[in-house]
């Protein structure tokens, strides 16, 4: 084989399809997997891994670069909102910190940016199934052995053996808060896979039970009012997708009402729906963090502390984890985290990220003949809702997925498209 033949096979191999699909696959349960990879191989670990998947992704995107449609390849808000926290790094207390933490987050960026342009959305979805699954699964046979069979903590993953007592568990991800958000999202994915026939009926159905189980067991309070908003919103889905074309926008605007009603009423009635949820000590820990932000906010309230991502063993955060007498790796609170780090302008715009990217992927969800659409609205309303209470959305798989939604939604409908669509 000579040279040239040489390099025209692996640009061959470097520019398929299947190239593509088993980064992607490597993608996700990387960004899913980042506690996990930590307790095995340390932070250097982590970064080389990610370091070398992002040189990949980067060969591959160069090896396809005429299949590409660069047209709209980045939302307008996610290069502000991450342009902010990068600029960030000039004011930030921890200069140092926030520009490894910028860096962070622009390679889970780039790897949801990569997925979203390599893969269509079906292909997506089944990428997502397919990772879940694996990381629930395994999840649950270390929780199995860890609270059945041996009775013992592996305390190294930070599982604590509690299966017996039927949980809460952590599995793979180290809390489980965490374990039930993705939990959620795989349930929501696989709901996805059996409408859309992507997968047989018993290994959808078997999925189903495995995501459902472990988010049960993750006793996750904040997990179960971010089910019952994407049960809310699948209700409402199916029933725009089934009005009339000329009635839609009516249901539409209806559909809007109601939702700020049931948000006031949420407030109005917040601290019973704590108390029906069993949820009294998440939310004490919840508002003494916060009790404690609020104390550093006058002090930076435009620009915040400068980005670090997940919060470092340095102050203020320091002066906040001795405040409420436990360690944090965030201000369980994603807007609240931006708000913090990168001023009330960071929150702002990590609001119109979310918020103009849910409002596209509802309006191709509600009007699109495919239930494939559906996907990146549910599992919007998911992170809009789960980030009232962590802040999984600024950090890695979190991150990446809302990256992924959003880059699928604008590619699929600009802005103007999406005014095109609410004023018929």
């Amino acid at each position: 084989m000579t040279e040239r033949t040489a390099v025209a096979a692996l640009r061959e191999f470097a520019g398929s399809a299947r190239f593509a699909q088993a980064l992607t696959l490597i993608a996700i349960g990387l960004a899913f997997s980042t506690h996990a990879i930590r307790s095995l191989v340390g932070w250097p670990g982590l970064l080389a891994a990610l370091t070398a998947l992002i040189a990949l992704c980067g060969v591959s995107l160069v090896a396809r670069w005429r299949a590409v449609e660069w047209y709209g390849i980045l939302p307008l808000t996610i290069l502000v909102f991450v342009g902010w926290c990068a600029a960030s790094v000039i004011w930030s207390a921890t200069p140092a910190r926030s520009a490894a933490g910028v860096a962070y987050l622009v390679a889970f960026t780039v790897l949801g940016v990569y997925v979203a342009l390599m893969r269509d959305t079906i292909q997506i979805v089944r990428a997502f199934g397919d990772v879940l699954r694996l990381l629930l699964s395994v999840s649950l046979v270390l929780e199995v052995l860890s609270g059945l069979l041996l009775d013992l903590p592996i305390v190294f993953l930070g599982i604590k053996g509690d299966l017996a007592s039927l949980g809460p568990i952590q599995g793979l991800f180290g809390s489980r808060n965490l374990l039930g958000f993705v939990a959620l999202i795989a349930l929501l994915t696989f709901v996805i896979e059996w409408r859309t026939k992507s997968v047989l009926r018993g290994r959808a159905i078997a999925s189903f039970i495995l995501a459902a189980g472990c988010l049960v067991l993750s006793g996750s309070p904040t997990t179960w009012i971010a089910l019952g908003a994407a049960l809310v919103a699948t209700l409402a889905l199916y029933g725009l997708r089934r009005a009339r074309p000329a009635t839609r926008r009516n249901w539409q605007l209806a559909l809007i009402s109601t939702g700020v009603v049931a948000v006031v009423l949420g407030w109005a009635f917040r601290v019973q729906i704590i108390e029906a949820l069993d949820a009294r000590g998440e939310f004490d820990v919840r508002l003494d963090v916060w009790r404690e932000l609020s104390r550093y906010l006058n002090t930076n309230p435009l620009q915040g502390w400068g980005f670090v991502g997940p919060w470092p063993d340095r102050i203020p955060y320091t002066w906040i984890e001795v405040a409420t007498g436990r360690p944090h790796e965030s201000a369980l609170n994603a807007y609240m985290d931006a708000y913090f780090q990168v001023g009330v302008i960071g929150a702002l715009l990590l609001v119109a990220l979310v918020g103009v990217a849910l409002v596209r992927a509802w309006l191709l969800a509600s009007n699109r003949r495919s239930v494939v659409y559906a996907w990146p609205a549910m599992m919007l309303v998911v992170i809009a809702v789960t980030s009232f209470a962590e802040s999984f959305a600024l950090l890695e798989g979190g991150w990446m997925l809302l990256v992924v939604c959003a880059v699928k939604a604008a590619r699929d409908m600009s802005w103007r498209d999406a005014l095109a669509v609410g004023a018929r």
